[in-house]
């Protein structure tokens, strides 16, 4: 059975982004965050992972899993980089990204895996299920927000993960003992959250040129997000 957006190409050594999240929903700061990292990192594909079940997001107003998946599919759609993986929806349970490298590392040994992320979720990856092991399984990239403050990427680790690193030549990067590296990359500034846009939709605001417009039609086809009748 053929997996979304990973077989192709699992033989060779490529260069593959991670993009997770819940991408609820997925709107244009992350496809323009992540066409930047593709083309700073010299990517060959960015594989766009929806949780299924996003473990730090408990109580979030969640489209469906089937429904994030097809925003993110329909998002990506006519880019030949990205692609949509339904990895941890095959999975089922609680997402937990520990999980989701040691499977492509198992899988596809050949690729050099690019673990993307914000500013925000990386000063809180302590709290992630064997946090530690993460680094000796992909190169983090960590995307910096619109107003994020700069922030020098040690003070961004774990007290007792701070030992396993030092800083690249450049100054610009930290390396893990592993090899891998944890890049800091400023992206375009994009002030739209998937909060902001669900909120807008829950009050009958317009979100176009938010998300792309494929994505706007089908939330607008399947009224996701909208406030349910005698809501309060």
């Amino acid at each position: 059975m053929k997996r979304a957006g990973e077989c192709k190409g699992g033989d060779q050594t490529l260069r593959v982004g991670l993009f997770g999240g819940s991408f609820n929903p997925i709107h244009m700061g992350h496809l323009r965050a992540a066409e930047e990292v593709r083309e700073a990192q010299g990517l060959d594909r960015i594989l766009f992972i929806p949780a299924a079940l996003p473990p730090h997001k408990r109580g979030h107003q969640l489209a469906t899993p089937q429904q994030r998946l097809e925003m993110v599919r329909l998002a990506v759609a006519g880019n030949p980089f990205f692609r949509a993986s339904d990895i941890e929806l095959r999975r089922g349970g609680r997402s937990y990204s520990i999980d989701t490298l040691r499977e492509l590392r198992q899988r596809f040994p050949r690729w050099q895996l690019y673990f993307i992320l914000g500013t925000d979720a990386f000063s809180e990856i302590h709290t992630w299920k064997e946090f530690e092991s993460l680094f000796e399984l992909a190169h983090f990239v960590v995307v910096s927000r619109p107003g994020t403050p700069v922030v020098p990427l040690p003070r961004l680790l774990p007290v007792v993960t701070r030992r396993a690193f030092w800083y690249a030549a450049n100054g610009l990067e930290l390396i893990h003992r592993s090899g891998h590296r944890v890049i800091f990359q400023p992206v375009t500034g994009f002030d739209v959250s998937a909060t902001a846009i669900r909120r807008k939709l829950q009050h009958g605001h317009s979100i176009r040129y938010l998300v792309p417009a494929s994505v706007g039609r089908y939330i607008d086809r399947h009224q996701i997000y909208r406030r349910r009748s005698g809501a309060s």
